[in-house]
């Protein structure tokens, strides 16, 4: 079995056929198939520019690996803030004795997930470090798009908008933890991880006021900082978010609210209410927005406030503290 060794690291012939076999052969395209400094890009507009990096164990876990996570992480990042993922970059940090078939596949993922998500992979970087300097793979992305909505502006928010939650809730983090085999018992959840680029460049001709990605901390991190940001409060309604029955279960017996529970392919819409419903039905016609739905609306108490399934009310808080580490 063949494994990497410092000197696909160390700068010379063994690093150039390393980078052109492994690396050129899958991710090429005009912009780095000549391996420049620097790719040269024709932006000529207002431009989003974002970075991300991605330490995910297990790197392997159902619905993905660390290669597509590190594609759709950065590729979200700008398609939540209102631009169109045009370029990424590709840094990976690699440990001797890393088996070349699992990089293989990793970068396999990282070619078949910037295909559908539409964008080219034009600079990179490989390094190699020498055994115990790296549990495994470390990959940083960065991502330029170009801006055709702002929807990062908490200013934009309004009471009375409608809260949209594009996917069901901490399937990611469920996922994840039960692929590190560390629970006693297993189960077939599958990550939510997928770019959602083209379905939310399908929402530009909504009233759309505000939208981020409930990656760490879920969908509880993500409606605290705009509450804080945009100084509005949020009732949300128990009953009507989305959550699947074992990821629910899951989460009761370990104690997760899954409201905190990390996801990675589900994004936080919030729209003007006579816009809601046709937002919905626009997300469920794209398999990633399949169980999209409203959860509730911007108020002016400045808290996020949770109606139960009884019928009582709850604060919902930020979460504190690293509830799963290394979820990405």
């Amino acid at each position: 079995m063949k494994k990497i060794g410092l000197a696909e690291g160390g700068g010379g012939s063994a690093t150039n056929k390393f980078i052109k076999e492994l690396f050129i052969s899958r991710l090429g395209n005009e912009a780095s198939e000549k391996m420049p400094d620097a790719a040269h890009l024709e932006t000529g507009v207002r431009t989003a520019f974002t970075t991300d990096g991605f330490v995910v164990r297990p790197e392997f876990f159902p619905g993905g690996n660390i290669g597509k996570l590190a594609v759709c992480g950065t590729v979200n990042d700008l398609a939540v803030s209102g631009a169109k993922a045009e370029y990424l970059s590709l840094g990976i940090v690699i440990p001797e004795g890393y088996e070349a078939e699992k990089l293989e596949k990793v970068v396999d993922a990282v070619a078949e997930t910037a295909k559908k998500a539409g964008v080219k992979i034009v600079c990179g970087d490989t390094k190699v470090v020498e055994k115990g300097a790296a549990d495994g793979l470390f990959i940083n992305t960065a991502g330029i798009g170009r801006v055709v909505k702002d929807w990062a502006s908490f200013e934009n928010i309004k009471e009375a908008d409608a809260v949209i939650l594009t996917s069901d809730l901490a399937r990611h983090g469920m996922s994840v933890l039960l692929a590190r085999g560390e629970l006693g018992f297993e189960g077939n959840i599958e990550s939510d991880c997928a770019p959602l680029n083209k379905m939310l460049e399908s929402l530009h001709e909504y009233d759309v006021h505000f939208c981020r990605d409930a990656t760490r901390g879920g969908v509880a991190a993500v409606l605290n900082e705009i509450s804080e940001g945009a100084g509005k409060g949020f009732l949300i309604r128990e009953n009507d978010l989305p959550l699947r029955q074992d990821v629910g279960n899951l989460c009761e017996i370990l104690g997760f609210d899954p409201l905190s529970v990390a996801n990675e392919g589900l994004a936080v819409i919030i729209v003007a209410a006579s816009d809601a419903s046709h937002v919905v039905e626009k997300l469920k016609s794209f398999p990633e927005g399949r169980n999209a739905c409203i959860i509730g609306f911007v108020n002016g108490e400045g808290r996020v406030i949770l109606e139960t399934a009884v019928g009582g009310r709850r604060v919902v808080d930020m979460p504190a503290g690293e509830l799963l580490p290394r979820i990405c």
